[in-house]
Parts: C-alpha cells; sequence; structure tokens
C-alpha cells in the first residue's frame, strides 16, 4: 500500500511538471485553423506573461500583452495590451486547458487558440525582471521602479523587453527574440522590435553575473542593473482603475 501511495505522488508529481507553464510557447491554431501571417510568442515566468507578435514575412511588429497570470485561479489582469486603448484594471477569466505534455488550449474571446511549447529551458536569468538601474558617466544611478517601467522576461530559450506604464496600461515599446546564457555570457538575437523593424536579425552580447542582493549585472556600456521579481523581492502589483 505504502508504494503504491509513493508511485502515485511520483506519477502526480512528474505531471505537474510535465505541465508546467514556464518557458516560451508558439500560437499555432485558433479555432481548429493552423495559424498563418504572424508569429505569436509567448512566455511564462514567476506568475507573469509576455505576449509579442509580428509578420514572419516581413518582419512587421503586430502587437504586445502581458500582465499578472494567477494560475490557482485560472486568471490574469492585462498591464498592456496595445490593441486595446486601456486595458481592463479587472481580473479576466484565463484557464488554460493541457491538451498533451507540450501543448494547451484557452479560450480568448470567442477564439479557442491552442499553444505549442517552443522550449521548457532554463538557466540562471530565467524569470521576470525590471531595470533597477543604468551606468551614465561612468556613475550608476539606481532608481526604483514606479509606473513607468521596463521589464525582461527571459525563459525557454526566449526574451522580451516591455517599457510601459503600469497604473495606465499605457505602451511605450517592446522587442525580444532568442537568447543563451552561459558561464557568464549572454547572447540574444533580435526577432522583433516595435520601434525599428530593420534591428530584427541582430545580435547582442555581453558579460553578466548575478549578485544575490540586487539580481543581475549587464556588464556593458552603459551597464543595467536588472532586479528579478519573484519571492520577497517581488514588485507588489499597483492597483489601477478605469476612469
Amino acid at each position: 500500500m505504502k508504494s503504491l501511495l509513493l508511485l502515485s505522488i511520483l506519477v502526480y508529481n512528474l505531471n505537474m511538471q510535465a505541465q508546467s507553464l514556464q518557458g516560451s510557447w508558439k500560437l499555432a491554431a485558433e479555432n481548429g485553423k493552423a495559424v498563418t501571417g504572424k508569429e505569436v510568442i509567448r512566455i511564462y515566468a514567476d506568475s507573469y506573461f509576455t505576449e509579442g507578435a509580428k509578420d514572419p514575412d516581413s518582419n512587421e511588429f503586430l502587437w504586445a500583452r502581458g500582465g499578472e497570470y494567477h494560475k490557482k485561479d485560472d486568471q490574469v489582469r492585462i498591464d498592456f495590451d496595445t490593441r486595446q486603448e486601456k486595458p481592463s484594471a479587472e481580473l479576466i477569466a484565463h484557464k488554460i486547458q493541457f491538451e498533451e505534455e507540450n501543448s494547451f488550449s484557452i479560450k480568448h474571446g470567442e477564439t479557442i487558440q491552442k499553444w505549442i511549447r517552443v522550449s521548457g529551458n532554463k538557466n540562471e536569468l530565467s524569470g521576470n525582471w525590471v531595470i533597477t538601474g543604468r551606468e551614465r558617466n561612468g556613475e550608476m544611478n539606481r532608481m526604483t521602479p514606479g509606473d513607468r517601467r521596463t521589464i525582461k522576461m527571459l525563459g525557454g530559450d526566449r526574451f522580451q523587453w516591455v517599457a510601459f506604464n503600469s497604473a495606465t496600461g499605457e505602451f511605450f515599446g517592446t522587442g525580444g527574440g532568442t537568447y543563451i546564457a552561459k558561464d557568464g555570457k549572454y547572447v540574444e538575437n533580435i526577432e522583433f522590435f516595435s520601434r525599428d523593424a530593420s534591428r530584427v536579425g541582430a545580435s547582442l552580447d555581453f558579460n553578466f553575473k548575478v549578485e544575490t542582493a540586487i539580481g543581475y549585472i549587464q556588464e556593458k556600456v552603459p551597464r543595467v542593473i536588472l532586479l528579478k521579481r519573484s519571492g520577497h523581492r517581488m514588485l507588489k502589483p499597483i492597483p489601477r482603475t478605469n476612469k
């Protein structure tokens, strides 16, 4: 009996791990029809998600969307959505149904979307980060993120940075693509950029180091300090009301 119980717990834990949302996903189908004319990538990390879309032929930026994800209640609160003038401050349904180990479906409005996993790979930079300092004229200027902030999501070999106002939902810019972080070396390849599609295809590289009390430091001029939004250092959601 004890062996059977342990086996059941093991199977349950393995199933939970297989159905983890952490990492990157690609929109594959809508209402049963394969997605064409757009490439949509979503990253889940630290109870947050970001989504970036582009035209795969022209690399033209299409939209960006993201916000807090409450897995326990199957709800999200959208912080920014370039297809809406002002995102609602209310929690909305975001029920995810895993179909297989590496795919899930979700109802978005009148559309049922199917997402397939791009990668679940993790490294020491995986997570949701926010810029808390920049180096100018040789001096590191620290800042406390307010309503206007720039976050960077890293997960499943994908990255996306987003500049937005968490109080108003105002959007300022985004970019994303693939990345590799190993042994203090970081390389990212830009696959979409909201301000200038000609940046697509460019690569950026720098050294980095992780400091527990700070987060991680990008060792390249100008240096940028990024603080991970998780655990006791997580930035608390800023209430937003619609006026």
